[in-house]
């Protein structure tokens, strides 16, 4: 068991994980400093995700120890994290380097294809599931293999940001975003996001919505819609 969490039966809060502590702190420097483009809405959603952050530390909730749980994707993650360190989101990979052993892969969707099972995960870092808790908001990173297709897909009642930790990807084929890039996408938008072919895509995230609706997102890949065949 790593040492930033309790021995078993002893309770360890955030303040006593200074490796989650920082991670969390880059967080809340990306969304207190980072610029909002001119845009109101992404304005608003910076500071709903930095004041829900900022109350979330401030309670210094209890440390949940999950299991560490890889997926075929996470071969991918050092890469992921050198090119992180080398661009403008260094100090989020090196927070991320330190608790690197520590996190929870995982997939999300009750079925899933073999072809996207090897190339993409995700961990959440704070939120309902943990290891920091918290019911407002959820805090994670979104992990792409080379030349990977995210399918289509929307959240209900859900608010999300993707910032650019490192490499090339690109959102609905509308631009090339590079690390520190920030794109939102507010309930009900639909996605699909696809990455550059010679390296790994790792992506921060934030959601923000009602707490019954980050406690279940109920997270489904839009069907593939049928082309109807010419008259």
């Amino acid at each position: 068991m790593s040492d930033q969490f309790p021995p078993s039966g002893a309770a360890q809060r955030l303040m006593d994980c200074p490796n989650w502590l920082y991670l969390l702190r880059e967080f809340d420097s990306l969304y207190r400093y980072g610029s909002a483009g001119g845009s109101a809405a992404i304005r608003g959603h910076r500071k709903r995700v930095r004041d829900r952050l900022s109350a979330a530390m401030a309670r210094d909730p209890e440390m949940i120890s999950r299991d560490c749980e890889r997926k075929p994707v996470t071969a991918h993650l050092p890469r992921a994290l050198d090119l992180g360190e080398r661009a403008a989101m260094q100090g989020m990979a090196r927070a991320l380097r330190e608790v690197k052993d520590e996190l929870t892969w995982e997939y999300g969707y009750e079925k899933i294809s073999k072809a996207l099972s090897q190339k993409y995960a995700y961990c959440e870092i704070l939120g309902p599931q943990g290891p920091v808790q918290c019911d407002n908001l959820i805090l994670g990173f979104v992990l792409f293999a080379p030349n990977t297709t995210y399918p289509q897909h929307s959240h209900n009642e859900i608010e999300e940001s993707y910032i650019s930790v490192s490499g090339a990807w690109s959102e609905n084929n509308s631009a090339v975003f590079a690390p520190g890039s920030l794109i939102l996408n507010r309930s009900g938008d639909e996605h699909r996001i696809t990455t550059g072919d010679r390296d790994p895509c790792l992506l921060a995230y934030a959601w923000t919505g009602p707490d019954a609706r980050l406690a279940k997102p109920n997270m489904k890949l839009t069907p593939t819609r049928k082309t109807k065949p010419a008259s």
